[in-house]
């Protein structure tokens, strides 16, 4: 895809996901932060279907989405994706600004909306903080989407099985913290479409100040 299509292909999904993420943290906000339709019944149904080992593998992965992790993904994607040593020290010093900001903007919305989290007494692993959107959804979809992006710019063949599973890794993590008991589905569903509008807006931007290809 040629620069300029992408650009505007990654401007359009921003605004989109935007559009979608306002009007869901709205409704949020507007019934004072209660579940949203569906959210009470998954949350009781995955506090009723815990088994040890289940638990054990979800709390395994969602550790993933969090701490140094995402960060040291993101830095090897950036090695990934370089061909000079220039473009490696721009696309590994973009990624971790794109992770890093995206985590900071999150958070002051998850202040501003301060949503309250699912009672305590479901929970299976440890959380703080507010509850929308999900930093560990946010975290992870944004650290899944750079990752994707850069394979999907360094393999030309044989890259559909790697970009599925790493887009698996990424909804994992999201669905751990609703069956872990410490989000609404509606925290992780607002964490994907603020990790899809900050990845496009990103991309939009990284598409107009990315030095040229180059071979040598």
């Amino acid at each position: 895809m040629k620069r300029e299509d992408a650009s505007d292909l990654a401007g359009s999904t921003a605004v989109g996901a935007l559009v979608a993420f306002v009007l869901l943290a709205l409704t949020v906000s507007g019934r004072a932060g209660d579940p949203l339709f569906g959210d009470a019944d998954l949350f009781d149904w995955s506090v009723t279907h815990r088994p040890s080992v289940a638990v054990a593998m979800a709390r395994a992965v969602t550790y993933t989405g969090t701490g140094f992790i995402p960060y040291t993904l993101v830095l090897l994607a950036g090695l990934l994706v370089g061909r000079s040593a220039r473009q490696r020290l721009f696309s590994v010093a973009a990624g971790l600004l794109c992770l890093a900001a995206g985590q900071a903007v999150r958070y002051g919305v998850m202040s501003l909306i301060a949503r309250p989290r699912p009672a305590t007494a479901g929970w299976s692993t440890h959380a703080s903080g507010w509850s929308f959107p999900s930093g560990h959804t946010t975290t992870s979809a944004i650290t899944a989407g750079l990752i994707v992006l850069a394979v999907l710019a360094r393999a030309p063949r044989g890259r559909g099985p790697l970009v599925v599973a790493i887009g698996c890794w990424g909804v994992l993590v999201g669905l751990t913290r609703v069956y872990l008991g410490v989000h609404w589905f509606s925290d992780v569903l607002g964490g994907w479409l603020f990790a899809l509008c900050w990845l496009s807006l990103s991309t939009y931007v990284v598409t107009r100040l990315a030095p040229p290809s180059s071979t040598r």
